[in-house]
């Protein structure tokens, strides 16, 4: 996953009710309109959110007879974390790299050193 990938899955998951109907469908597939009866959120707006989350690739369409359930897409969403680690990680190192300067004693000048 590059980083022209991950701005727009951070932009879907930018948004608190695109995370409820992502949490929704992590319990199963479910249409808009069974995502609009179970959460406090208007049809018309879970078909929106479910639009973003689709083109982030976060979630996809499956067609079950007339009626078109909603999946998630649980490798995309592994990606993701697995970045977000990765950077999480680098972050980590550097900031022992800095705790580690920072609690070392400080060095003593030499007294037989004319410079002091």
């Amino acid at each position: 996953m590059t980083t022209t990938d991950l701005v727009p899955v951070l932009a879907a998951l930018g948004d608190e009710s695109r995370w409820r109907v992502l949490e929704a469908l992590g319990e199963g597939d479910a249409s808009a309109s069974a995502l609009a009866g179970s959460l406090p959120i208007s049809r018309q707006a879970i078909a929106k959110h479910l639009g973003v989350l689709r083109e982030a690739g976060l979630v996809e369409p499956v067609r079950s007879g007339r009626e078109v359930q909603y999946r998630v897409l649980g490798a995309h969403l592994r990606d993701t974390a697995s970045r977000l680690d990765a950077i999480g990680a680098a972050w980590d190192r550097r900031l022992a790299v800095i705790r580690e300067i920072a609690e070392r004693p400080e060095e003593q000048p030499d007294s037989d050193d004319p410079r002091h």
